[in-house]
């Protein structure tokens, strides 16, 4: 029935040290702390069965019952108790206390002894030190409280002299012709004298109003991202091989207002989606697509397949599993096997792929990681870049694949179990299917079901329940899949016809095109 702590640390023959024991009351060897010179020593328990109270009528002794024992020799001076455990402040002050006299009277003090002292004497004796060290600490807070509330950018500065380059022949680096300086090309409006032959002149030149490309080039990129082509069609060339506006004057108009506007990003689009315009129908005659198939003539409105982020967000959207958080790190949501092992270099930091858990696996698909020789490839299948190179406009595809992502990806079926699981709450009357398919279709097509549309949705939900009414195992493996569980409550078999049903609504091509 005892507690015996032991530390193989030992003291330093001829020099006065303070050691301090704790003990916390908890009769577990854990409890029992020793500092040498106010540092914790390491520890070795030698006994942890106290099982009854440590009260004793034999007197407390100092020392060790054994002859040999290396502290038999020492000489013990200032013996304190308290009645509760010191905090290691404390005890690191008084054990400190006596080494500072000893090194006061000191005759022959060596530099670490005078330094040691001069440490001493501002900490506890020098109250301008002590103003000065809370200020830094406070300084140091608000530091501290001021980069978490945003994002640290980098930024670089200008050397003192600026690097050289020269006219290559042929591009090939040892043959140099004639020295360059740093210029836009002449054909180009003119750079003005005050400006620095830096960054900052040229970000000056790009936003000065003579410029007449910056705002025109910006504009057609957000027109292209809302009508799916740009009033321009090759965004990425203004040039003399590039095609000519569709309508000069609106893109003029466009610019001026956004240059004027301050470059103001948000009422360029209030601008654009509150337009006629935007607003028409994107049905068409096949008159008129025969005559405008590219819908050049803005005679319809913008109808293309969504970009593969949107997609994915909007599945997620609809379930209410999209995560709303703005910025962050990088997160993995779910991704097959083996993607990224098959490109990894042996030792590579980013050769084993782990998804995340929680709100990893649902925050917008800006926030993938993207590993350059092995993109998510569920993004991939629509078209999404590798980000190698600067793409300004993305192609679109339509192939089985992207069928097969939207049918059996982990994270569309996650999305069409948890929709299915908020219809059956928010409608519990499992008699009348046709209110639940309204409430699903309205959060995936954003419009109410037609007749015909019941129809076959009804039917299919008839024919889905009874296959896994007769085959409960196969409900079992399709509701398992997904990180978030559903309640159990619900019956297996409705929630999984349920699930395929909400998946049919989430692969029609009205869900997945803008």
């Amino acid at each position: 029935n005892a507690l015996k702590v032991v530390t193989n640390q030992r003291l330093t023959a001829s020099r006065f040290q303070h050691v301090t024991i704790t003990y916390d009351g908890s009769s577990k060897a854990q409890g029992v702390k020793i500092y040498i010179d106010g540092k914790p020593a390491p520890l070795n328990v030698a006994s942890d069965k106290l099982s009854e109270t440590i009260r004793t009528e034999v007197p407390l002794r100092l020392g060790s019952r054994h002859a040999t024992a290396p502290t038999n020799d020492s000489k013990i001076q200032d013996v304190r108790m308290y009645r509760r455990v010191l905090s290691v402040e404390e005890f690191q002050a008084i054990g400190q206390l006596p080494r500072r006299q000893y090194l006061v009277s000191k005759a022959n003090r060596s530099q670490e002894d005078t330094e040691e002292l001069f440490q001493w004497y501002l900490v506890s004796k020098d109250s301008d030190y002590a103003t000065l060290t809370q200020k830094q600490q406070q300084l140091t807070d608000e530091k501290t409280a001021i980069l978490a509330r945003g994002t640290v950018a980098h930024i670089m500065n200008e050397k003192n002299e600026m690097p050289k380059a020269w006219l290559l022949t042929r591009g090939d680096y040892d043959k140099r012709t004639d020295e360059v300086a740093p210029q836009t090309p002449g054909v180009l409006n003119p750079w003005k004298d005050e400006y620095p032959k830096n960054r900052l002149g040229l970000a000056k030149w790009l936003l000065d109003p003579s410029n007449p490309l910056t705002a025109r080039v910006t504009v057609n990129r957000f027109w292209q991202e809302v009508f799916g082509s740009g009033i321009v069609v090759s965004a990425g060339d203004f040039g003399v091989t590039g095609q000519l506006p569709t309508h000069p004057e609106l893109l003029d108009y466009l610019a001026i207002s956004f240059r004027e506007d301050g470059w103001n990003i948000k009422n360029l689009f209030r601008t654009i989606v509150t337009s006629s315009t935007y607003r028409q129908s994107a049905s068409v005659s096949n008159e008129k697509l025969a005559m405008d198939p590219s819908n050049k003539l803005l005679a319809r409105g913008p109808r293309f397949r969504m970009d593969a982020e949107m997609i994915r967000d909007s599945a997620l959207a609809a379930s209410e599993l999209l995560v709303q958080k703005i910025g962050g790190p990088s997160v993995r949501p779910y991704q097959p096997p083996g993607v990224w092992e098959a490109v990894a270099m042996p030792g590579s930091n980013t050769r084993d792929y782990v998804a995340d858990k929680g709100e990893g696996l649902y925050r917008r698909s800006l926030y993938t990681f993207l590993k350059r020789s092995a993109p998510p490839p569920s993004m991939e299948v629509f078209n999404a870049t590798a980000r190698e190179v600067c793409t300004v406009k993305r192609e679109r595809t339509n192939t089985p694949l992207q069928a097969l992502v939207t049918m059996n990806d982990t994270q569309f079926i996650e999305a069409a179990r948890i929709l299915a699981h908020k219809a059956i709450q928010a409608n519990p009357n499992a008699s009348d299917p046709v209110a639940r398919l309204q409430w699903i279709a309205a959060r995936v097509l954003s419009r109410p079901l037609r007749g015909e549309e019941l129809g076959v949705l009804q039917s299919s939900l008839r024919e889905v329940t009874d296959f896994y009414q007769a085959n409960p195992d196969r409900a079992g493996e399709l509701l398992a899949v997904g990180a978030t569980r559903s309640p159990n409550e619900i019956n297996p078999a409705e929630l999984a016809a349920w699930t395929m049903t909400v998946n049919i609504l989430m692969n029609l091509d009205e869900a997945i095109t803008k």
